[in-house]
């Protein structure tokens, strides 16, 4: 008998392990049905004790703050969406056109599916929150998926030197050009040229533009829905970069 005690005992920790896992799950679902109510200024910990029947205190050993359960559920979203981005990129395979318009359609089908998630990430700041540096990789994921699609084409010859069919674009230097060599630095992606990634940036922040107005209402009465849209502009993103 003296022999199955480290199993028994190996049995229950993992019992415990899971309970944990399984409460720290509702815990989180129970956060998200408050940022879908309330928002993230709602949020309140108490509120998600007594929804879930507990005791605050009890909680707490979970979470000790508010921002520690907003710093999970960020964690979370981000990690998410950048794996339906990198997802979809390994789904698309071929060319570097057709793998940046399904990373594109994969974010906007992301957010529209998970609004109150994108909200919190590229929503307005949660006052009094700073997010700490655990969220920093996961922030990371999305944007270097889209520069892993431009370092591709990039290295197989896809990319063209520049999208201007009638005028030459203005050379990319000084400061620019120092921050886009940072930038493509922090992305694994140096050799990509400045104004690549000087185009892929501004098309990005295009891209995240586009998904806000479409999912807080600003297409209302004009482009609703927004498919036609958000595809004629994926596909001129795409030759903006210069994308063959």
């Amino acid at each position: 008998m003296e022999g199955d005690a480290p199993v028994t005992q190996s049995r229950a920790a993992t019992a415990r392990e899971r309970a944990r896992a399984e409460l720290t799950r509702e815990i989180k679902e129970e956060a998200r049905r408050q940022l879908a109510a309330s928002g993230a200024n709602g949020l309140s910990l108490r509120a998600v004790a007594r929804e879930l029947g507990m005791v605050s205190s009890a909680l707490y050993r979970y979470y000790p703050s508010r921002d520690e359960l907003l710093t999970a559920l960020i964690i979370d979203a981000y990690n998410a969406l950048g794996e339906a981005a990198e997802r979809a990129i390994s789904a698309a395979g071929g060319a570097g056109r057709a793998r940046w318009t399904a990373v594109c359609g994969a974010v906007r089908d992301w957010a529209r599916s998970n609004p109150h998630e994108y909200a919190l990430i590229y929503g307005s700041p949660v006052p009094g929150y700073r997010a700490p540096e655990a969220t920093i990789g996961p922030a990371s994921r999305v944007p270097l998926a889209f520069a892993g699609v431009v370092a591709a084409a990039v290295a197989n010859g896809e990319l063209a030197a520049g999208p201007w069919e009638r005028a030459e674009p203005p050379a990319v230097g000084g400061e620019l050009a120092a921050q886009a060599a940072v930038t493509a630095a922090a992305l694994s992606s140096p050799g990509v040229p400045p104004d690549a990634l000087v185009r892929t940036v501004i098309a990005w922040t295009q891209l995240f533009g586009m998904i806000s107005f479409e999912l807080f209402g600003q297409f209302v009465g004009s482009f609703d829905p927004a498919d036609a849209l958000f595809g004629y502009a994926v596909a001129q993103f795409a030759s903006f970069i210069g994308f063959r």
